[in-house]
């Protein structure tokens, strides 16, 4: 266990990786959000122009973080050994719903950590964001050194560190922060063992990069995202400004303000002087706006391998290969971030193992949801072909059909054992039974 002072030293350390890293994670956010920069306005332009400006916020980086996580779900975990132990616990923490925070998180800003730690009843499972975890690394990429949770606990803001022996709690010494002119200043209040062996934070990484660095799925379209802001702004000006025709009279000026609006909105205008000159300017051609905004998006699938129908909203009459073909790209970036969020969870389960004494082995995995589109009845046709053709076991193939879940191919298995029992032990009374008596009933 860290001694007092060294607890304090690391936990000032991280905090002040966690403020470096933390204006980088808050402008991803706000893209995230919809909050990001407004284009930029001309100085003395009306306030109807500045509206125009806040109305032109197109957030696409919503759905390219939205996409991806709404296509994975796991809802299995197999091992060699009895899992059911191990699922419990995920299913004890709710992580059916709050696993898909974690994902968007990691699309959002490259990470985002699970902490697995002990509890009172059962293991405790919970998602966090790099904006409340920092954690470093050394030389083993899977379990970090020491990992730093900032808390904000009773209107008041906590630590939490973690290494591979205990669970260190900071609270903040306003007093020793003013003499060293910082902002906080953690103090060491409690500590735990944890019993886990390594320090419990587990990491999701959007891509995993041998040099270390994080990929945001937004910190590669701001640009696109700005771009169809500005786009938006100046088409919302010539709309307003441009779009319709306005006429003209030259030689002419009204003494009133009365007789201006009335002849605005006369249909004829009649004038006694020949001088006196009236026309109209032509409006303003807004395809080219549509155009370069249609091309921005188009461009945003591109970059994010988001389905083009997803962006552009366009689907009349597709089949399902249609479909699958469209989704392609956005299929295999799916695989690979299922095999990487995978193996992350994967060593969640094992931590869990290790708390509740339930070994977990190198071979178990988890079973991702399948979310591809397809046809239902075709994908029935080719499973039946699988058991019939090949003689793969008909129960293998249950939790591949789509929308079933883990708890279902389980109650089906009980229900095949209890139909079995039933139907043997009937056999066996027939079988013992004499042939008149088998006759007479």
């Amino acid at each position: 266990m860290l001694s007092k002072a060294e607890a304090e030293v690391i936990a000032g350390d991280l905090l002040n990786i966690q403020a470096a890293e933390r204006t980088e994670l808050d402008m991803l956010r706000d893209y995230w959000r919809g909050e990001q920069p407004l284009p930029v306005i001309p100085s003395g332009v009306p306030s109807e122009v500045v509206q125009m400006a806040a109305m032109s916020r197109v957030n696409v980086c919503k759905l390219v973080v939205d996409v991806p996580a709404q296509s994975m779900f796991v809802d299995g975990f197999r091992d060699a050994g009895d899992d059911s132990a191990l699922w419990s616990v995920w299913q004890a923490n709710k992580m059916d719903a709050h696993q898909s925070a974690i994902y968007r998180a990691a699309f959002a800003y490259g990470t985002s950590y699970l902490k697995v730690v002990p509890g009172e009843a059962t293991p405790v499972m919970r998602g966090l964001s790099p904006r409340s975890m920092t954690a470093v690394y050394d030389e083993d990429p899977d379990w970090p050194v020491f990992a730093l949770e900032t808390v904000n606990a009773h209107r008041r803001v906590e630590w939490r560190l973690y290494d591979d022996e205990g669970i260190y709690t900071l609270v903040n010494d306003p007093e020793v922060a003013k003499a060293r002119n910082q902002a906080f200043a953690p103090v060491l209040a409690s500590e735990a063992a944890h019993g886990a062996g390594v320090c419990p934070i587990v990491r999701f990484r959007n891509v995993d990069e041998l040099d270390g660095d994080t990929w945001s799925e937004i910190g590669a379209i701001t640009s696109l995202q700005d771009q169809l802001d500005f786009t938006t702004f100046d088409l919302l000006v010539a709309q307003h400004f441009g779009a319709f025709r306005q006429r003209y009279i030259m030689g002419w000026l009204a003494d009133t303000e009365a007789e201006k609006i009335k002849a605005s909105a006369s249909r004829m205008l009649t004038f006694d002087d020949p001088e006196v000159r009236v026309g109209e300017f032509g409006q303003t051609d807004l395809s080219g706006y549509l155009k370069s905004r249609q091309a921005t998006v188009e461009q945003f699938g591109v970059v994010s391998q988001v389905p083009p129908h997803n962006l552009l909203g366009q689907m009349v009459n597709l089949s399902a290969e249609a479909l699958v073909a469209a989704e392609v790209g956005h299929s295999r970036k799916m695989a690979e971030r299922e095999i990487g969020f995978g193996e992350s969870i994967e060593q969640a389960f094992g931590l869990v193992g290790v708390y509740t004494g339930v070994p977990v082995s190198d071979g178990a995995q988890v079973r991702w949801r399948d979310t591809e589109a397809r046809s239902f009845a075709a994908t029935v046709d080719g499973l039946a072909k699988l058991s019939q053709s090949l003689s793969v076991p008909v129960e293998a193939l249950w939790e591949k059909i789509p929308g079933v879940t883990a708890q279902d191919v389980t109650n089906w298995k009980a229900m095949r054992l209890a139909d079995d029992a039933f139907a043997a032990l009937d056999a066996e009374l027939r079988r013992q039974a004499s042939p008149a008596d088998v006759v007479n009933n």
